[in-house]
C-alpha cells in the first residue's frame, strides 16, 4: 500500500462530490494498471490517494509526476507547480503547499493594472495550476511566474478566439452544459489544465463572456473569460 498526497485541492461547497469526481478520474487514468484506488482529504484539504495492488508503485510515480505533491518549504531559484489561490490588492497568492506571493512588481510582465484587473483580463480564477520560480524565501515567500507560464497566458490573450476558464468541473459536465444551452457549434475544444480545471476554446466570432453567461448557471464553478486580441 502506498499513499500519495497530490497537489490537488479539494474545494467548493460539496467536498464529497469533488472527492468522488477525483477518484473516478484517477481510476480512469490508471485503468490499465493493477491497482485499487481510494481517496481521502488531508487536514490541509489536499487529495490523498491510497494505492494498493501489483502496480501501486508505478501508479504512485505516475500521479506524482503528473500532478505533483505539496511542497513543505520553498527554496530560492527553484521552480514549483502550484495553483492560484487568491488575488490580493498587491499580489497574486499561489499555493505550492505553502502560500507564496507574486507581488505587483513581478506582475508587470502581464501589463499594467492591479492584480485583480490582471486576473480578470487573462481569465484567471482560483485553483488554476501555475508554474512559479521562488525568488525570496523568508517569512514572506516571494516568487515570479516562469516564462513558460507567462507564454501560456499571453498565447491565450493574443489568440484569434476567446477562451473561458472553469474550475471544479469535469470535462463531461462542461460538455453537457454546452450541449444543453445549444452552444455545441460555438466551441472548438476543451483544454484540460488540471484534474478539474479547464479552458474552453471558443470558435471565431463566439463571445467568451456570452458563453459564461449561458453555461454558468449549470455549473457549480468559478469562471473567467479571456478576450482574444486577434479576435
Amino acid at each position: 500500500m502506498i499513499k500519495v498526497v497530490t497537489l490537488q485541492h479539494i474545494y467548493g461547497k460539496n467536498r464529497e462530490r469533488m472527492a468522488g469526481l477525483l477518484k473516478t478520474l484517477v481510476e480512469n487514468e490508471l485503468k490499465d494498471l493493477e491497482v485499487n484506488v481510494e481517496i481521502s482529504i488531508t487536514p490541509e484539504n489536499w487529495a490523498e490517494f491510497t494505492l494498493e495492488g501489483e502496480d501501486e508503485e508505478v501508479s504512485a510515480n505516475l500521479l506524482t509526476a503528473r500532478y505533483g505533491t505539496p511542497a513543505k518549504k520553498a527554496e530560492p531559484e527553484k521552480v514549483y507547480i502550484g495553483f492560484l489561490q487568491a488575488f490580493l490588492e498587491d499580489a497574486f497568492l499561489v499555493n505550492i503547499g505553502v502560500p507564496v506571493r507574486v507581488e505587483t512588481e513581478e506582475l508587470k510582465a502581464l501589463g499594467s493594472g492591479k492584480p485583480k484587473q490582471l486576473a480578470s483580463r487573462f481569465g484567471l480564477i482560483p485553483h488554476l495550476p501555475v508554474e512559479i520560480e521562488v525568488i525570496e524565501a523568508n517569512k514572506n515567500l516571494k516568487a515570479r511566474f516562469t516564462k513558460k507560464q507567462l507564454d501560456i497566458w499571453w498565447n491565450w490573450k493574443k489568440a484569434a478566439t476567446d477562451r473561458v476558464t472553469v474550475n471544479g468541473a469535469t470535462r463531461s459536465e462542461i460538455k453537457s452544459a454546452i450541449k444543453k444551452t445549444g452552444h455545441g457549434r460555438d466551441i472548438y475544444e476543451i483544454e484540460r489544465l488540471g484534474l478539474l480545471e479547464h479552458a474552453i476554446v471558443c470558435r471565431e466570432n463566439t463571445d467568451g463572456p456570452g458563453i459564461v453567461a449561458a453555461i454558468g448557471p449549470r455549473l457549480k464553478s468559478e469562471m473567467g473569460a479571456i478576450i482574444g486580441d486577434a479576435n
